[in-house]
């Protein structure tokens, strides 16, 4: 999956056995029909807090992955790991196999909704950092393990998921509404779409929310399926396995249903970045969340059904992308020096009676968030500016670095062609000024 902070991305398509228990199942508590959740909505992906044997953590809401992950395995000793043992894993990236523990017998928490017997994977290495590249923290991935269990209704405008029982729910009448057949290959849900490539062909996709690109094919899944003239190589994002790489294009129309989205991103990995992917032979790519968000959706696992109900508030963006070159990741805080203003009324001190004011001021020191380029697009802005991997930034037209999000950033990147960038980086220890203007690729 290609994470983004607009155009962060972090592919996370894993192809692990399923181990299946009867008791490894999520119920609601007091034998409740539905329970609703909110979430928050970063670079288009859904992060819900999940307690982990009684630890609160964010986790990445993923129908593209099956078992659930846990990133940071220096949380182990904290979260008291069930029957744990040693595993290998491999997932999208070119890299190798990762060091993990599977661990079994572990209560997960999401609000009401309970399971006391889930089992996880939680990965030693340290190089797939989702926290750094959202800018928040996140400590895991769950995705077909729950929906497995419920009925799942996303509303993208509200940020709220309501689950709701399989045996119980009563779908409502919906002149809106737009049903699909889900196709499952290894528990992994797919879709069939229409895709115009210069000619309208349908393709079966991955349908992959914790992608936060619009579209991915892969090139050669199909006669009719290849990397047009127009495009330009990037960094797609980062796999489980290693960094992942391809070219960047636009496609004329995507088609859901009755529902048309014109002049969308899509990517074309390159093959040795998403070998795996391949295994299935009648895949010819995924759909991301930038299209998914457009939308408010049920997923039915249980009945293999999708249902778009409605548009949502995004249905109408544009399709931006990334015209810097620059990929940034969370640096870490560091302090920061700021004044605070305080008013003394001092009413009578002067010989008229009349009331004065002075100005007070102290200083405190805060922790702030800093950033870095963590990879650079050749022949980008950016990178023909004279900007490094590895730069920290400081500031940005002028205005301290930490006063921005990390996905704002990025959506100032993608905003328009021709703005003025001016960048005030660190590198080695010295302060350096680099100006650039955004550019259109396609």
């Amino acid at each position: 999956m290609h994470l983004k902070i607009r155009d962060l991305h972090i592919v996370l398509i894993l192809f692990i056995a399923l181990n299946s228990y009867s008791q490894d199942k999520f119920n609601i508590q007091g034998g409740k029909d539905s329970y609703t959740l909110s979430f928050k909505l970063m670079s288009n992906l859904i992060i819900i807090p999940i307690e982990v044997n009684g630890t609160v953590l964010n986790f990445l809401l993923d129908t593209g992955v099956d078992n659930s992950l846990l990133l940071n395995l220096e949380l182990k000793d904290s979260l008291n790991l069930k029957n744990a043992e040693q595993i290998r894993l491999r997932g999208l990236g070119e890299g190798e196999y990762l060091e993990a523990v599977k661990s079994r017998n572990n209560t997960l928490k999401l609000g009401k909704i309970f399971n006391n017997k889930h089992m996880v994977y939680a990965i030693y290495s340290k190089e797939f950092d989702l926290s750094s590249r959202l800018g928040i923290d996140v400590n895991g991935i769950i995705g077909g393990d729950l929906f497995r269990d419920f009925i799942v209704e996303v509303n993208y405008s509200s940020k709220r998921i309501k689950f709701s029982n399989p045996d119980t729910y009563n779908y409502k009448k919906c002149k809106r509404c737009e049903g699909f057949d889900l196709h499952f290959y290894k528990n992994k849900p797919y879709i069939y779409a229409t895709v115009d490539v210069g000619k309208e062909i349908p393709v079966k996709l991955l349908i992959d929310s914790g992608g936060s690109d619009a579209l991915w094919l892969f090139d050669q899944s199909s006669i009719d399926i290849s990397v047009p003239e127009n495009h330009f190589n990037d960094y797609l994002g980062r796999g489980l396995s290693g960094n992942i790489y391809g070219k960047r294009s636009k496609i004329k129309k995507i088609s859901l249903g009755n529902y048309t989205l014109t002049d969308a991103n899509v990517a074309y990995p390159n093959f040795n970045s998403i070998e795996d992917a391949y295994i299935h032979k009648g895949r010819n790519g995924s759909i991301g969340s930038e299209i998914l968000k457009r939308f408010l959706i049920i997923y039915d696992y249980p009945n293999k059904k999708l249902t778009i109900k409605r548009p949502s508030k995004y249905y109408k963006e544009p399709f931006l992308y990334n015209m810097s070159g620059m990929e940034l990741a969370y640096n870490g805080s560091k302090l920061v020096k700021e004044r605070q203003t305080a008013l003394l009324d001092t009413e009578g001190s002067n010989s008229n009676n009349h009331a004065t004011v002075q100005l007070l001021y102290s200083y405190i020191y805060a922790l702030k968030p800093s950033y870095r380029i963590v990879d650079l697009r050749e022949d980008s802005p950016a990178a023909l500016a004279g900007l490094l991997k590895g730069d920290i930034l400081i500031k940005i037209n002028g205005n301290a670095i930490y006063n921005y999000k990390l996905q704002d950033i990025i959506y100032l990147f993608s905003s328009k062609e021709g703005k003025k960038i001016k960048l005030l980086v660190e590198r080695n220890g010295k302060e350096l000024l680099y100006e650039f203007r955004l550019k259109k690729m396609l």
